[in-house]
């Protein structure tokens, strides 16, 4: 049987975890709709198995942490010969480096339609350092030049960054597409039966970065233990070496080892792990898009505790699903906690109220949805 189309697809993402956790779905839809399908990444755990989807798959060499001048360049170099020979039809960039250095090889090669995605402004465009203030006003010149090129969409998650960037980049509105996150698999991450120990679970799923609000989480749970309060805090996730905001493998076992916190390493079985949750936190400052981890959190029935910032507003609404509290606040953190920890009647209406959020909100249906529908041409703001 002929494809319904033959156009190629081709995905850019600096990580192949990145694109297996967040971005699957949307390419088996695209591959299903009669698109050829590459993805260029940074092979590492993911390659087979993106290859077994019917995928080709393309290792490039770009890294996130890189700062050596002659191997950016590079980079470019090697994204303008892959474009070339590839003649996609669409590029599909995820993420800052992605999003500048693929745009740049796009237009040099003349790709037909581009597509770039921002899941979140990310360390760039939160942390204060002076060499971060300096590549700040770097990156926003750049996207200025990138957002603004010919046949191109940009996809963001939440309406504040989509006005921010609006304003600060001069982005035409007809360009833009509001995507709420990258969607939930209501099938897999459904509600299970919480165990009833005397001692709730609060668990921070998240790469593991400081400005995930980890520092916070840990006094937060020294002023509760201090208090007499019974819990446990876990935390799981991935260790990030190529974040300028990574916490090392010794600090997560030394905090281990301590008693205060436990950390349970990486599982690419979420929803075993939030089964095993009362509570989930994620007391961020990171610039997020809509965080991946709170969406399938609601959609396990877990109440939420986060931090009142873009993306976490969007999941969590407060005295609902969760409670939000302010940045970088372990007290207010600590308070919030122990209303949930010590009454769980409002434990589980929050959860099943976080349920029926992810059901009508976030299901990875509507996400797809979405993004083949910028594919197609039918950009704008989504909702």
């Amino acid at each position: 049987m002929a494809a319904k189309n033959s156009r190629k697809l081709l995905f850019l993402i600096a990580e192949d975890w990145y694109f297996w956790s967040h971005r699957l779905p949307i390419a088996q839809a695209a591959k299903a709709d009669g698109y050829e399908v590459i993805i260029a990444t940074r092979e590492n755990e993911h390659g087979r198995l993106i290859e077994r989807e019917g995928f080709r798959l393309i290792p490039v060499s770009m890294r996130r942490k890189g700062r050596n001048i002659l191997h950016e360049v590079s980079s470019i170099i090697e994204l303008i010969r892959v474009y070339r020979e590839e003649k996609p039809d669409i590029v599909h960039h995820v993420a800052m480096k992605p999003v500048l250095y693929g745009t740049l090889a796009a237009r040099l090669t003349g790709v037909p339609f581009v597509v770039n995605a921002l899941a979140g402004l990310g360390h760039i465009f939160t942390a204060n350092g002076l060499k971060t203030r300096l590549i700040r006003l770097i990156v926003k010149a750049s996207l200025r030049f990138v957002f603004n090129c010919p046949h191109s969409a940009v996809i963001l998650q939440n309406y504040e960054d989509m006005e921010k960037l609006q304003r600060e980049c001069n982005l035409r509105k007809e360009m833009l597409a509001l995507i709420r996150g990258s969607g939930v698999d209501l099938d897999r991450y459904y509600p299970l039966p919480k165990s009833n120990n005397n001692a709730p679970v609060v668990l921070l799923p998240s790469r593991m970065l400081w400005e995930k609000g980890v520092s916070e989480f840990l006094e937060a749970a020294k002023i509760l233990q201090d208090e007499g309060v019974r819990a446990r805090f876990a935390l799981i996730g991935r260790i990030d070496p190529d974040s300028p905001s990574a916490i090392t493998a010794g600090q997560l076992e030394q905090w281990n080892e301590s008693g205060t916190i436990e950390w349970w390493g990486f599982s690419d079985d979420m929803p075993s792990v939030f089964a095993q949750a009362d509570i989930v936190c994620l007391p961020t400052f990171y610039g997020e898009g809509i965080p991946k981890v709170l969406i399938e959190a609601a959609a396990c029935g877990c109440p939420i505790v986060a931090t009142d910032i873009p993306g976490c507003r969007e999941v969590v609404k407060d005295g609902v699903n969760g409670l939000l509290v302010p940045v970088k606040n372990a007290g207010k953190l600590a308070e919030a906690l122990r209303k949930l920890i010590q009454d769980g009647s409002v434990r589980k209406a929050m959860g099943e109220r976080g349920r029926e959020i992810a059901v009508n909100q976030f299901s990875i249906e509507r996400v797809v949805e979405q993004t083949l529908g910028v594919y197609s041409g039918r950009i704008g703001p989504l909702t």
